[in-house]
């Protein structure tokens, strides 16, 4: 379980980003980043996706509690967010696209903590 000052960090961040249109909950299926939302079928390969920002948060008493949420814009200008733990927790699935995208470049990623 989270602590609290980690947990109001991680909610206050979501929070700032909603307010700035990232309101889109993605994940990644088959290799290509999908939204949660039922409204929309819509997927997008790794060149279709850009990550404009990330923010860390570690776990204070356990470090496998540290994790990472990203800002993504896709090319069709959906804006969301994707997270994923770190170390065994990890999604490798959400990780593998990530690095596919990182890879292109297709990063402008800040990264905030």
């Amino acid at each position: 379980m989270q602590d609290k000052e980690e947990m109001t960090s991680l909610v206050t961040v979501e929070k700032k980003l909603v307010a700035e249109g990232y309101t889109h909950d993605f994940t990644v299926k088959d290799g290509r980043l999908a939204t949660m939302d039922n409204d929309s079928a819509a997927t997008f390969s790794p060149e279709e996706t850009t990550i404009v920002d990330y923010f860390r948060f570690e776990g204070e008493s356990d470090p496998d509690d540290a994790s990472i949420l990203y800002a993504i814009e896709t090319t069709d200008g959906a804006k969301g967010t994707i997270s994923t733990a770190y170390g065994v927790y990890a999604d490798q699935d959400i990780d593998q696209f990530i690095l596919k995208v990182e890879s292109l470049g297709k990063n402008l990623m800040k990264g905030k903590k």
